[in-house]
């Protein structure tokens, strides 16, 4: 008998509307709003380029230039993060050009900075932070992907309410917003301080964009200020119901080959672990509920921030290694996430891990314990899975087995090798 438990792998079929061609499409949108009522030519238009690895951004936002470029504006493209990139201009910068957010791609200028002006107070006594560069153009664009937020909940999470705060809001921004979130609830503070920014920062127009369950773009839609909130709460419905899953509600083991912040907000997804409401523990009605997750690497996009590792029970002691620990913290004490920056048990090799884990996980076999392994939180069409889901998987409809039951891919040192390894997987049953 292996010592550990043998995997075969699955394809998940999932809905999955796609937009094939992003440029005509956002034109399309755009145009709807017949922008050159409210845009003359020659004035200034901020767009916002956000940190997250959605898919086509960098064709989003040079649509929006071309647009904007065609109705005689002059727009520029400006970072909207809050403590990302090391919590800098250069660093933020560099984050959206890596996405290929570039000045010659995307044919205007890009101008980052940390700095803000505070352009009031809300209701509540809080500063309003916005960014510099966006508060001294005539009109902002606010783009940004629509989708559950890994730490909050609520009928707006993560979209163009919330850029408008935390990107926009840049790192003074993020800082006070998440205090704030303390003492008040995430629903409040998005809508008084997105009421603010929509009264005296010149928003003109959002784009937003929803992906589907392959990490592709599945809808991008243009939206007047007037319609921000109401039209995220839709938008937000659609993205859950387009959003993927784990093909199984319950594991001793996940494993998962690299976290980062081009990955998600908290390194991992949350809504997809099941670590929404408590960094170790699935809440009594959330799924999947996993038991003890394994962290193997950081992404390298991520360049060493951290962020969500301590959402882990294990690492590898390589991972430790390459933390940036000064990003790792300013981006988990910026979000009032503090826990999401700990370090979790680590070992150099993952078959330590892996004992520690199967010792951990009570009297059970390596056969019949339950593990899944995953490249990231957003590639999950195709899980490896232990063989204790057999009978299952060869009995659902929205499960393709794509290999016979084969042994775990650890050498000699007892180090395995990645999931997406084409000298491993072959593909064929």
């Amino acid at each position: 008998m292996s010592k550990y438990p043998r995997v075969f792998r699955v394809r998940q079929t999932f809905h999955a509307p796609r937009v094939e061609d992003i440029d005509t499409e956002v034109k399309a949108e755009l145009a709807k709003l017949n922008l050159s009522d409210k845009i003359q030519p020659g004035e200034s238009v901020a767009i916002s380029a956000g940190s997250r690895g959605i898919a086509n951004i960098h064709l989003v936002i040079r649509g929006i230039v071309q647009h904007l470029q065609s109705i005689g504006a002059e727009p520029f493209i400006v970072p909207a993060m809050g403590s990302h990139g090391g919590g800098t201009a250069e660093g933020q910068r560099g984050i959206i050009e890596k996405y290929g957010i570039t000045e010659e791609f995307c044919g205007c200028p890009i101008k980052a900075s940390m700095e803000t002006v505070i352009v009031c107070t809300s209701e509540e006594g809080i500063p309003v932070h916005f960014d510099k560069h966006a508060y001294g153009a005539d009109h902002v664009v606010v783009c940004g992907r629509v989708k559950p937020h890994t730490n909050f909940h609520g009928d707006i999470e993560s979209g163009l309410m919330k850029m408008m705060l935390i990107g926009l809001g840049k790192h003074e921004g993020a800082k006070i917003y998440h205090r704030a979130i303390s003492d008040y609830s995430f629903g409040q503070i998005v809508r008084s301080i997105a009421k603010e920014v929509l009264s005296q920062c010149g928003v003109v127009a959002g784009v937003a964009i929803i992906e589907n369950a392959y990490d592709e773009t599945g809808k991008i839609e243009a939206v007047a200020p007037e319609n921000f909130e109401s039209r995220e709460k839709e938008l937000l419905a659609l993205s859950k119901e387009w959003m993927p899953k784990l093909p199984f509600d319950h594991a001793q083991i996940l494993a998962i080959d690299g976290i980062g912040k081009d990955i998600s907000g908290s390194g991992m997804d949350t809504n997809i672990i099941g670590r929404k409401f408590n960094d170790h523990k699935a809440a009594e009605h959330e799924f999947p509920k996993i038991k003890k997750i394994i962290v193997r690497g950081l992404t390298p996009a991520t360049k060493g921030n951290a962020t969500g590792i301590g959402m882990s029970e294990f690492c590898k002691t390589s991972v430790v290694n390459e933390i940036d620990v000064n990003a790792t913290r300013i981006n988990c004490i910026t979000g009032n996430h503090l826990t999401a920056a700990m370090t979790p048990l680590h070992y150099e090799s993952d078959a330590e891990i892996l004992d520690v884990c199967m010792v951990s996980s009570g009297l059970a076999t390596p056969p019949e314990i339950s593990m899944m392994w995953i490249n990231n939180t957003l590639e999950i069409g195709e899980v490896e899975v232990s063989e204790s889901y057999w009978d299952e998987a060869q009995s659902r409809e929205d499960l393709e087995i794509l290999t016979e039951i084969r042994d775990l891919p650890i050498d000699d040192d007892g180090q395995m090798l990645n999931m997406t390894d084409s000298d491993w997987y072959s593909g064929s049953a």
